[in-house]
């Protein structure tokens, strides 16, 4: 058109340079995002607050002393309702949606497997920070909690020291219950004690009055349970307390959150955990001042769920700097490289994408905190997924 100016060449180069230069800097100074599908509502709902502070408090951390790879950190939280048809919404919106760089998530064992399919869709890395029943095996999942080789020999052995010879089985109805309770029944056996009762109750059931009639009624001389975390620890516990049961009692999913929830009905319980409060040491304490000093009044009890989400975002930073990038397949590959010094001591998913762990055996007291017993140095996962 008339009147209309041409832009000379190397104006123009200078303004496409400046806009590239400027789009680099806008990229460098993207988030890097952190997925959390976690059940804020559902059977999960009393340890999730837990595990959600000790994500923001990482977060902090890191962000305060220059994030990583010179950029910032930013929680992208779900609701996952605990369960499976929770978990794929969150997830599809997480991945899809949100376009996370990685989902870090303690869950049930019900919404993890919902949720897999969707990593593996939308390929992005998933730390599972929650104890669970083992052998759960996916290229892009690592996990740096507990498994049954881990977490139950310490408990049926000090219980069999302890002369029990008969023992019941209650659990919730998922793959988590079944599958800790058919380690513990296998470990039982091997032992020479014999299981003379074995129950379950749907994952949102509350009404264990028939089950406890049949312990009852068993014989059985200790009681081992594992329900899915949060709610049905506490009903369970209540009713048999309730009852009058006074059994040795193990419970192989109480946190020490939920038991100080419980208050005077969980004394007595034995728990076997990668965290107990009680930890010490320096990186111990300076965790449970910092969570302190951030949530004051509000804080939940630091736990066996809430400390491996901790210590699984500074895994993630370790492996993004060692990686040098947020892509999928450099961070996977050195996921099992990277290790981090924190709560529990030294944590690295180095064995089939599990990690060794110091086990404490502990058990509840009046006020809800937890003496420890027993200690247990490095235990091995074991063969959890020997194909990866």
């Amino acid at each position: 058109k008339q009147g209309t100016k041409k832009m000379k060449i190397p104006t123009l180069l200078a303004t496409v340079a400046g806009v590239m230069l400027a789009s680099s800097a806008f990229a460098a100074e993207d988030p890097i995002r952190i997925g959390v599908p976690v059940g804020l509502s559902g059977a999960n709902s009393v340890v999730a607050p837990s595990v959600v502070q000790s994500a923001e408090l990482a977060v902090e951390e890191i962000n305060a002393a220059g994030g990583v790879l010179g950029r910032q950190l930013e929680l992208v939280i779900a609701d996952d309702a605990s369960g499976a048809a929770g978990a794929q919404k969150a997830f599809d919106s997480l991945v899809f949606q949100k376009e996370v760089d990685v989902l870090i998530s303690m869950e049930t064992s019900a919404a993890r497997n919902a949720g897999l399919p969707i990593v593996s869709r939308g390929q992005v890395p998933y730390i599972y920070t929650s104890f669970y029943e083992g052998r759960s095996c996916n290229p892009n999942l690592f996990v740096d909690a507990w498994v049954p080789e881990q977490q139950v020999p310490p408990v049926v052995d000090y219980l069999s020291a302890d002369g029990a010879k008969k023992f019941f089985l209650i659990g919730s109805d998922y793959a988590f219950g079944r599958g800790m309770l058919e380690f513990a029944r296998s470990y039982v056996e091997s032992t020479g004690g014999e299981i003379v009762g074995e129950e379950y109750l749907p994952m949102d059931g509350s009404d264990w009055t028939a089950i406890i009639s049949k312990l009852k009624a068993s014989g059985a001389d200790a009681l081992i349970t594992s329900t899915a975390g949060g709610a049905p620890n506490v009903t369970l516990t209540k009713q048999l307390r309730g009852s009058g049961v006074e059994l040795p009692y193990a419970n192989l999913a109480v946190d020490e959150g939920t038991a100080k929830n419980m208050g005077a009905d969980a004394a007595g319980i034995l728990i076997s955990a990668s965290y107990v409060t009680g930890i010490e040491s320096a990186e111990n304490k300076a965790f449970l001042e910092a969570m302190k000093a951030k949530f004051g009044d509000d804080l939940r009890t630091p736990n066996d769920l809430s400390v491996p989400q901790y210590e699984a975002v500074y895994l993630y930073k370790a492996a993004v700097e060692k990686a040098g990038s947020t892509d999928t397949k450099a961070v996977l590959d050195v996921l099992d490289e990277v290790s981090y010094t924190g709560p529990r001591g030294r944590i690295q998913m180095s064995k089939q994408h599990h990690a060794p762990l110091t086990m404490y055996l502990g058990q509840v007291q009046e006020d809800g905190s937890v003496k420890v017993v027993g200690t247990f140095k490095d235990v091995d996962p074991g063969e959890q997924c020997p194909e990866l």
